[in-house]
């Protein structure tokens, strides 16, 4: 058997669990934003990371607000998480230069939603070639950059004015 050394596991592993609550609720109250992944907070939305990523980059656009459906959401959050979800295409350009995008939501249990109850927009960067034999022949996603790089080379991005 081939050994893949990712010892940047341990601290999640060793960390403790996010227990009770919702993290996309609770995340946002605190003032930990790198630790959080936190990379911009918009006026009824906000932008993280997210924690088990598909690719480099693949980042969550989610109100802050509590809610589930689609149906559910104002004119103003879909106008704002649409326009956050922008600003992740255009600093994912500028800083990873990705081929592609699959941008979208799972809406239920039933649909993949890790985190149901919460509604949030996926935006992952996709480059060609991107999906190699490891995840179907080694069922292992080999990601080339750890979390906090990505979030160190993606903030700058984020910072200054961001357009109404």
């Amino acid at each position: 058997m081939d050994t893949l050394w990712a010892p940047w596991r341990m601290k999640y592993i060793l960390d403790p669990k996010h227990t009770g609550g919702c993290i996309f609720c609770d995340n946002p109250k605190a003032d930990q934003d790198r630790e959080l992944l936190i990379l911009h907070r918009g006026k009824l939305c906000f932008i993280m990371l997210n924690l088990y990523p598909y690719n480099n980059g693949h980042m969550m656009v989610m109100p802050y607000r509590h809610i589930s459906r689609l149906d559910e959401m104002t004119p103003e959050e879909n106008a704002d998480m649409m326009m956050l979800t922008q600003k992740c295409a255009a600093v994912l350009d500028e800083k990873f230069r990705p081929n592609g995008f699959n941008i979208g939501m799972n809406i239920g249990q039933a649909a993949g939603a890790g985190i149901d109850d919460h509604l949030h927009m996926h935006i992952v960067p996709r480059w060609s070639g991107d999906c190699n034999f490891m995840p179907v022949i080694g069922e292992t996603k080999v990601m080339p950059q750890h979390l906090d790089a990505t979030y160190a080379a993606l903030i700058d991005g984020f910072k200054g004015q961001m357009k109404p």
